[in-house]
């Protein structure tokens, strides 16, 4: 009877051991390096905070230092970046996004090391002045077509997001 309690007591601390070492384990997940990339092309702004909050839960779950991120705007989703002065300068947008708070959103997120990339086609083909029009932009930041980029990122094992 005692060793029969005693295998079984074992079991039971094998068990819970195994138990609560899985959990931990759970806790710390790690997922590994991760390439992602946004894709905006909408200019409806509620859409857009959300998907800036998506990437901030990103990378909360993975770590910034595990995670390149990258968010191609073309299109529509210019106006993420478009200040709300300028939209009397750009009649080609419907929506101008970038206020104060969503301002705020793309610094924090700059500062954990994600890019954002604007398309030349949309600002050639809408007239926009990146210097005076977006928020935060520079020549940089421009890439020719913000489709070929999407492609060409996800050519570099980049996995294309679109929330």
């Amino acid at each position: 009877m005692k060793t029969k309690n005693l295998l079984i007591s074992s079991l039971i601390g094998f068990i819970s051991f195994f138990g609560i070492t899985q959990a931990a384990q759970a806790d710390n997940h790690s997922y590994g390096h991760q390439k992602v990339v946004y894709h905006i092309n909408y200019d409806n702004a509620k859409k857009q905070s959300g998907t800036l909050r998506n990437i901030q839960n990103h990378i909360n779950a993975v770590g910034a230092d595990n995670l390149d991120v990258r968010v191609v705007l073309h299109g529509n989703g210019l106006s993420l970046l478009l200040k709300p002065d300028a939209l009397k300068n750009v009649p080609k947008f419907k929506a101008a996004n970038s206020t104060t708070a969503m301002q705020q959103k793309v610094d924090s997120l700059k500062m954990q090391g994600v890019h954002f990339n604007v398309c030349a086609n949309t600002v050639k083909g809408r007239k926009v002045d990146i210097k005076h029009d977006l928020y935060d932009v520079g020549n940089k930041d421009v890439v020719p077509s913000g489709v070929a980029e999407l492609a060409h990122l996800q050519q570099q094992g980049f996995v294309y997001l679109r929330p």
